[in-house]
């Protein structure tokens, strides 16, 4: 299942703060601040969706990330790859070096990475 826009966005500092309170989420927005209404209602479809879970405390409810942040950018990524790269890793690898103006320093870094990950999967 896939967040909308601004679930993604309300997600994000849901992850950077780990467990919040909904006006500590409203506070990291920056102005005009969203509606306390509107938070409601995408915490809610994100607590359906079963991205979030909350503790009650009284009648105030702490959020906190049930789907972890890489778990969920490691399905949208396959999901980006599959859909507009044929399900092909080359395909996307060569457009992301080649289309995002990336430095020599970056490729670079890239390929440390890369290589690092090869040397680990080897026997």
């Amino acid at each position: 299942m896939q967040l909308t826009k601004a679930e993604e966005q309300l997600m994000q500092y849901l992850w950077e703060k780990e467990t919040a309170f909904m006006k500590d989420l409203i506070d990291a927005y920056q102005e005009p601040k969203p509606a306390a209404t509107t938070i409601a209602t995408l915490l809610k479809r994100m607590t359906d969706k079963n991205f979030i879970g909350y503790k009650l405390y009284g009648n105030s409810r702490e959020y906190y990330p049930i789907v972890l942040k890489t778990d969920y950018f490691s399905k949208h990524v396959a999901r980006l790859i599959k859909t507009f790269f044929n399900d092909s890793v080359s395909q996307f690898a060569s457009f992301f070096t080649k289309e995002t103006a990336m430095t020599e320093a970056q490729l670079e870094e890239l390929k440390k990475i890369i290589d690092q990950e090869i040397k680990r999967k080897r026997p």
